[in-house]
């Protein structure tokens, strides 16, 4: 799949996204639109899934009319977030086009061996 990271997204998590092709809106000079012209450019440049940390999107933004599946991830702070990169990568698999998910991160340990 064609994966897009907001400027949010920690750059690392693609190295465990293997199976799929994912750019930066940065390195896409995207960084600027607001959230609405982003997800308009990305779905007309063929993108399939957008992983961002703003948890308020779907507030903000009228997603019904959006094709693109959105992941949200629970939390942005890398090593936090690498122990789980198999949640977000399942979440990355199992997007259909128009969803929205959010990737629950446990910031505890215990949290995580639930």
């Amino acid at each position: 799949m064609q994966v897009l990271f907001d400027h949010g997204t920690p750059a690392p998590l693609a190295q465990f996204l293997t199976a799929h092709t994912v750019r930066k809106a940065k390195d896409l000079g995207w960084d600027k639109l607001s959230n609405g012209d982003l997800l308009r450019v990305a779905e007309e440049a063929g993108f399939e899934v957008f992983v961002t940390t703003d948890k308020n999107l779907n507030y903000q933004q009228n997603l019904n009319q959006h094709k693109m599946a959105i992941v949200v991830l629970g939390i942005s702070a890398w090593p936090i977030l690498r122990r789980h990169t198999d949640r977000v990568a399942a979440a990355i698999a199992q997007a259909q086009p128009g969803s929205f998910s959010v990737v629950e991160i446990p910031t505890h340990e215990s949290e995580s061996q639930q």
